[in-house]
């Protein structure tokens, strides 16, 4: 994968873990029993918006790559959201998230070294 696709997939997952990272802060500040609430809250608009995004920066690399690879590389979106909620939520990495960590991790080193 070219310079240029590295980043386009940088961005893509970026913006998902963002997105992810807006729309849990934005439900946990909701009361239960007010689900339209949500709707109002800045934190779901911008995590929606950044969906939004991500699925752009999808869109120009299912240009570049067969379907089966894209998808097997935008995985790496798993890790880092499940990532980003330990460093930046303080949520928990259990051992049965690392092994599938590994084996999400594993999946698209597979992927990745068949395309070469």
């Amino acid at each position: 994968m070219s310079m240029k696709g590295l980043l386009v997939f940088l961005a893509m997952i970026g913006f998902t873990v963002t997105a992810n990272l807006l729309l849990k802060t934005g439900a946990a500040a909701g009361g239960p029993g007010q689900p339209m609430i949500h709707l109002l809250n800045w934190r779901i608009a911008l995590g929606l918006a950044s969906f939004g995004l991500a699925a752009c920066f999808y869109i120009v690399i299912l240009q570049w790559l067969p379907l089966n690879v894209a998808q097997s590389f935008a995985a790496a979106q798993f890790i880092a959201v499940i990532l980003a909620s330990t460093w930046l939520l303080s949520e928990p990495i259990g051992f049965s998230q690392w092994l599938g960590i590994s084996l999400i991790a594993g999946g698209i080193a597979v992927v990745g070294w068949s395309q070469q």
